[in-house]
C-alpha cells in the first residue's frame, strides 16, 4: 500500500524553493519545471494566485496535479507561500488586492532574468480571490500568454450576498433566518462605510461578533473590490471555469460579466462543470471526508472533477506560443 501511495504522490515535476526579492517582503516560492521538457526549447511560466486564506506555495499538495498537467504543455509552474504562511515574512491579513499583484509583477521580473525559463511566455492562473489580483496584473502586462481563471467572482460585496444566501439555503436556513443574517450584513456594510474600528464593530455587533480585528482590517481593505473595469484591459486568452454547485460565486454573473468584456474571437472559453463545487472537486467528494482523504492521498489526480485538468493542458497547449 505504500508503494501505491509514493507512486500516486510522484509528479513528473522537479520542484525548487527560491527567494524573490520584493518589498516589503521577500516571496518564498517554489518553481515546479517539467521533468520531461518539449524538445522545442525553454519552459514557460504560469504563475499561481491564492485565493482567501493562508496558502502555502503548494496549496497542501492541491496544485501539484494542475502543475503535472501544465508541465506536459510545456510550462513551468511558480507559486508562493502568502506572507505570514508557511515562515514566509509578513502578513498575508495586511494585504490589499493591489499588494498582492504587485507580487506578481515582482515574480515576472524574476522569471525575466532566468536563463533556464522563457520570459516571453508568462501565464497567470487564479483562484476565487486570485480573480481580483489577476486583470490587475493584465493592465501592467497585456501581453502575458493566457490566462486561466477557476471560480473567480466580480464584486466583493455582491459575492458575499450571494454566499450569505446560497450557503443558509443549503444548510435548510429558513427565509426570515436569511433575511436577518442579510440585515446583519447591510449593518456591518455601514460600519465599513464609516471607517468604524474593529472595537466599534465589537460593540454593535456583540455575540454577532465574528472577526478578529486582523480580518476586519483585511476587509475593510478589500470589501470595494470588483473586478469589472480590469477585466477590460485583458487581450490574453482567457480559460474560465464554474463549477455548477459552487455556493461561494455566482456564476451566472461572473460568466455574464466575462463575456461582455472578454469575449472577443478566439480570446475566451468557459466551462461549466455541472456538479462541481467552489473548489472544482465533484459534491459528493468535498461533502465526504472518506471519500475525499481517499482520493487525496490514494488517487490525487483523481480529486478535481472530470475534465477539469485535461481542459487546462489542453488549453495551454493551444497557447503554448503565446500568439
Amino acid at each position: 500500500m505504500l508503494a501505491i501511495i509514493l507512486y500516486q504522490n510522484s509528479y513528473q515535476l522537479n520542484e525548487k524553493s527560491i527567494t524573490i526579492s520584493h518589498q516589503p517582503n521577500n516571496l518564498d516560492a517554489i518553481l515546479a519545471m517539467p521533468r520531461h521538457p518539449l524538445a522545442d526549447g525553454k519552459p514557460g511560466v504560469v504563475i499561481f494566485l491564492h485565493g482567501d486564506g493562508p496558502i502555502n506555495a503548494t496549496h497542501g499538495g492541491f496544485y501539484r496535479p494542475i502543475w503535472e498537467a501544465l508541465a506536459r504543455s510545456g510550462f513551468a509552474s511558480l507559486s508562493w507561500n502568502k506572507p505570514g504562511v508557511g515562515g514566509a515574512p509578513g502578513n498575508w491579513l495586511q494585504q490589499s488586492m493591489d499588494d498582492r499583484a504587485d507580487e506578481v509583477v515582482a515574480a515576472i521580473h524574476w522569471i525575466k532574468g532566468q536563463p533556464q525559463l522563457d520570459g516571453q511566455r508568462i501565464a497567470l492562473w487564479a483562484a476565487s480571490q486570485g480573480g481580483w489580483v489577476m486583470p490587475k496584473v493584465a493592465v501592467r502586462y497585456p501581453d502575458l500568454c493566457f490566462m486561466i481563471a477557476v471560480s473567480p467572482a466580480i464584486n466583493w460585496l455582491q459575492q458575499g450576498r450571494y454566499n450569505t444566501i446560497a450557503s443558509m439555503k443549503q444548510q435548510g436556513r429558513s427565509q426570515h433566518e436569511i433575511d436577518m443574517e442579510l440585515k446583519r450584513d447591510r449593518q456591518v456594510l455601514s460600519l465599513l462605510n464609516n471607517n468604524a474600528s474593529f472595537e466599534q464593530y465589537q460593540k454593535t455587533q456583540g455575540d454577532a461578533a465574528d472577526f478578529t480585528a486582523e480580518r476586519w482590517h483585511f476587509v475593510h481593505k478589500n470589501y470595494r473590490a470588483d473586478a469589472t473595469q480590469d477585466l477590460n484591459a485583458i487581450r490574453s486568452p482567457v480559460f474560465l471555469a464554474l463549477g455548477g454547485k459552487d455556493i461561494n460565486v455566482d456564476i451566472n454573473n461572473t460568466e455574464q460579466v466575462y463575456r461582455q468584456y472578454l469575449n472577443r474571437a478566439n480570446k475566451l472559453e468557459i466551462k461549466r462543470y455541472p456538479q462541481a463545487t467552489h473548489s472544482m472537486l465533484e459534491k459528493s467528494t468535498e461533502e465526504s471526508f472518506v471519500k475525499s482523504g481517499y482520493k487525496g492521498l490514494f488517487f490525487p489526480r483523481t480529486i478535481f472533477y472530470p475534465g477539469f485538468l485535461q481542459d487546462q493542458q489542453q488549453f495551454a497547449w493551444q497557447h503554448r506560443d503565446c500568439q
